[in-house]
């Protein structure tokens, strides 16, 4: 896999108006497999069921395969990794590669309906609960940046100033300052799969399918 670049943040105003010192966005350079999570943990229990709780080194990048061929069988819910402060950072970039054989297709495991993929970040401290501060504690790709699952190599690729949603509701033009603050004290980025029940909220198989991490950078 390539390495991820890395952009140096210029300083940042964070929710409450301190100023945040100049620093790296984050320090990953050729991550192994390893650094990637498959998750969430949360109070000790793994939301990506039938999952290990990280993914396969390979030539070609890490790589995981999902559950199948039904929701019982388990499902893929999200793929992190740590981060760094992302103040300064302008866009997230992720170019990965579905195999799968003709016919397969990937479905949300609460309702059915088509998997999607969606960038995520997340803040430091996040208590998974999105009720009161936390509500802006994890945002997600822009309603018109999500990826319908579907073989092939793909890239998608958001500018930080595009309209990312927060787990509750909020939209980022609507309040721009808990975004700054999710960027400057972000704990973990990655992606998500899930379906119109919830963006994280898990995705499986109908048959043999695996997921390649081709590229992964923040600049």
């Amino acid at each position: 896999m390539r390495k991820i670049l890395l952009a140096l943040a210029v300083g940042a105003t964070s929710f409450t108006g301190t100023a945040i010192m100049p620093t790296a966005v984050a320090t990953a350079a050729d991550p192994s497999a390893q650094d990637w999570s498959v998750g969430p943990v949360i109070r000790g229990r793994n939301y990506s069921v039938g999952m290990a709780p990280d993914l396969r080194p390979g030539r070609n990048g890490p790589s995981f395969d999902f559950p199948y061929p039904s929701r019982a069988a388990g499902h893929v819910h999200a793929v992190t990794m740590p981060v760094g402060s992302l103040a300064g950072a302008k866009r997230i970039t992720l170019t990965y590669r579905i195999d799968a054989a003709p016919g397969v297709r990937f479905y949300g495991q609460e309702n059915g309906g088509p998997g999607w993929l969606s960038l995520f970040i997340q803040q430091r401290g996040d208590n998974w609960t999105a009720k009161g501060r936390y509500q802006t504690y994890r945002w997600y790709s822009p309603d018109e940046r999500i990826e319908t699952l579907r073989p092939g190599l793909h890239t998608v690729s958001i500018a930080l100033d595009e309209e990312w949603n927060a787990v509750v509701a909020w939209k980022r033009s609507a309040n721009p300052a808990a975004f700054e603050a999710a960027l400057a004290n972000a704990g973990s980025v990655g992606f998500v799969f899930g379906s119109t029940s919830g963006l994280g909220h898990g995705v499986y198989a109908t048959g043999p399918a695996k997921f390649t991490i081709v590229d992964f950078r923040i600049d």
